[in-house]
């Protein structure tokens, strides 16, 4: 089964060594592909590879690792990772669909989305603020560049 990242899509968790939970705003879903595999399926339906978002976003951000990627262009399509993309542990989070993130203790973060669903993250407040400031930071120049 495939699935492609979209504008209901909250956050792509992994399930287990080969399978992903794919939080959505009225389901979740089980995908017999890990995170990473996602998001490169997704970007290549988009019409890219995720090689080629993450040198995009790269250059425009002069960042060197957990680069936040552009899935589809036409919408700024944004998802962050929380930890190196090829981690086992690796979530990705859907930039435009945050609410707000909250502090639970040192390893665990709360990220609300726009619908009030909730994700418990275990990650640092201070990595999941920055990965989130990034990714805004993605989006701002882009928006910038299509006004400009």
């Amino acid at each position: 089964m495939n699935y492609e990242v979209s504008r209901g899509t909250l956050a792509i968790v992994p399930n287990d060594s080969n399978t992903s939970l794919v939080l959505e705003d009225e389901e979740s879903y089980v995908i017999p592909k890990t995170p990473f595999q996602i998001m490169e399926n997704s970007c290549r339906y988009f019409g890219s590879t995720y090689e080629g978002r993450k040198n995009g976003a790269r250059d425009i951000l002069g960042a060197e690792y957990k680069v936040p990627i552009v899935v589809e262009d036409s919408n700024n399509l944004i998802v962050f990772p929380t930890t190196s993309p090829l981690a086992e542990d690796c979530v990705w989070i859907s930039l435009k669909r945050v609410k707000k993130i909250e502090k639970i203790d040192y390893n665990n973060t709360k990220i609300i989305f726009d619908n009030n669903k909730e994700l418990l993250l275990d990650c640092s407040y201070r990595t999941v603020e920055n990965q989130l400031s990034r990714a805004s930071r993605l989006d701002l120049i882009l928006r910038n560049h299509k006004n400009s």
